[in-house]
């Protein structure tokens, strides 16, 4: 499920009619300076991030001038959530609190059906009060009963006026929830403040995935249930994605720096989930902090799997880049081989690799990716599906400690020099251009054509299209397959040069 955080939350509830604090987010010390400001009254400074307990980690300080606002900003966004730094404060007004109510609506899977849960008493150790949550059924259209809602506000002990308005707010929290296709809303709380206005003190949302596409209104930039705000490789990642539905595609970020203790931050390239996680435990175990988790699974296309070793290679500070999943995968496995073969290339991968291909084809796939690498500076090893993860994390780990502590450094990739030139024969596919060298065609160029999968043939002393342009547009897998025959075979004169928008900007 997509979350959002507390100000893209309250923007929605104020969409709806309900009241909170003034304020904004603040991405440095002197924009929260600013909006205390503009404020004019004591402000509280928090930190955007999706976690409870942010008091208590000190994530929530009080202050009454601007300048105190400035100093608690620069405190804040110093700060790191797990593995992640405080990237935005909200700077908003204290408000006089007399009363205060939790209030959630959830999705109950069971009953299928939407309940609200309402209970006196805000703020943090709700759970131990479970005695004291009241659960109101909602019709999908209408919401909560309003009866049943005022019922639920018998123990605020406020006036019937302010228990009106507090049952107006919980229908109008339902409507939020509605109208955005939400998994689950917290108000928690929602206060009735000495002047008698119901007023949204903090809150959090989650959207499901599938109606993400529906709402540009929320900013949610990833449809995926996540613990930060999206890294900039996580965006490209989700691009890649969405591009290309041949498999799927996941990247997350998980660690930006070694763990204390460990021997080092290595890439994650995973296959299928109960597999990936097995192997992960077999990294960790061995004494690794995992940077990132990535799983391409479903039968990839070799473009997809090339895209995910280059997007897991733009992290710097790796030891070594790890490939292991399920081990039974059905797909077969010599395009995963094909892509991660090209991606090694043209990075000139320097830290070793061990990639267990487990399944169809496994022993194409680990012989394509053993001599497609073997004159890169690093060790690449490929494993089967009855090789275990323990038994590759250990292999991992000698080759490691074999490289002496060399770390990955981030660089540009590796181009041929004859992509650009006016002399070479190129045609576009999606996602790309294709570029022969046509200088050495008639050299080598019948060794093209025999690895071409019938996509390309000689004409006259030159390379030319054997299929339509339409068909030879979604044949990237077969084409990169192709460049790394014919580099293997010495002929390196073809190159699938492929996008992956906004990857370049990251390394710089």
């Amino acid at each position: 499920m997509a979350r959002l955080h507390e100000y893209q939350a309250k923007q929605r509830l104020r969409a709806h009619g309900i009241q909170t604090p003034r304020g904004d987010v603040a991405s440095s010390p002197e924009e929260a300076e600013r909006i205390a400001g503009e404020i004019g009254a004591p402000v509280v400074v928090k930190i955007q991030a999706w976690t409870t307990g942010r008091k208590a980690m000190g994530g929530v300080v009080f202050v009454d001038t601007p300048a105190e606002a400035r100093a608690a900003a620069k405190t804040l966004l110093a700060m790191k959530v797990g593995a992640f730094p405080v990237t935005q404060v909200l700077v908003e007004e204290r408000v006089a609190i007399r009363g205060e109510l939790f209030v959630s609506l959830m999705i109950d899977d069971a009953a299928r059906a939407p309940v609200m849960l309402v209970a006196p008493g805000g703020g943090t150790g709700i759970e131990e009060r479970a005695d004291s949550v009241h659960q109101l059924a909602c019709a999908i259209a209408e919401g909560p009963r309003q009866g049943d809602v005022l019922a639920a506000l018998g123990g605020m002990g406020v006036d019937d006026e302010t228990t009106l308005r507090l049952g107006d707010a919980v229908g109008k929290i339902y409507e939020t929830a509605r109208a955005c296709e939400a998994r689950s809303l917290e108000v928690n709380p929602l206060v009735v403040l000495d002047d008698g206005r119901v007023v949204a003190a903090d809150c959090r949302m989650t959207v499901d995935d599938y109606a993400v596409f529906r709402h540009p209104e929320l900013g949610i930039e990833i449809a995926r249930e996540m613990d930060h705000p999206p890294t900039a490789l996580e965006k490209v990642a989700y691009d890649v994605e969405q591009a290309d539905h041949r498999g799927t595609f996941y990247f997350a970020k998980l660690n930006t720096e070694a763990e204390a203790g460990t021997k080092g931050l290595i890439g994650f390239h995973g296959a299928g989930g109960g597999g990936s996680m097995m192997s992960m435990d077999a990294i960790t175990n061995a004494g690794y902090t995992i940077a990132n988790f990535t799983d391409t699974s479903g039968n990839p296309s070799a473009s997809k799997v090339y895209r995910a070793a280059r997007i897991i290679l733009t992290q710097p500070g790796l030891v070594g880049y790890f490939g292991s999943g399920s081990g039974v995968a059905s797909q077969e496995q010599f395009w995963s081989a094909y892509g991660l073969a090209k991606a090694f290339w043209e990075v000139g991968l320097e830290i070793p690799a061990v990639i267990r291909l487990g399944g169809n084809s496994e022993d194409r796939a680990v012989h394509i990716l053993e001599k497609a690498c073997a004159e890169l500076p690093a060790a690449v090893e490929g494993y089967k599906k009855d090789d275990t993860p323990q038994m590759i994390a250990e292999r991992f780990d000698a080759l490691v400690q074999a490289a002496g502590g060399k770390t990955h450094d981030v660089r540009s990739r590796r181009v041929p020099a004859f992509v650009g030139k006016a002399d070479a024969y190129s045609f576009p596919i999606t996602g790309g251009t294709v570029w022969i060298d046509a200088a050495r065609w008639g050299e080598i160029g019948s060794v093209v054509v025999e690895h071409s999968h019938g996509l390309l043939k000689d004409v006259g002393g030159r390379p030319a299209l054997a299929v339509a342009q339409e068909e030879i547009a979604g044949k990237d897998s077969e084409l990169i397959a192709c460049e790394v025959e014919c580099r293997m075979a010495g002929a390196d004169i073809v190159f699938v040069d492929l996008d992956i928008p906004g990857l370049e900007g990251v390394v710089a």
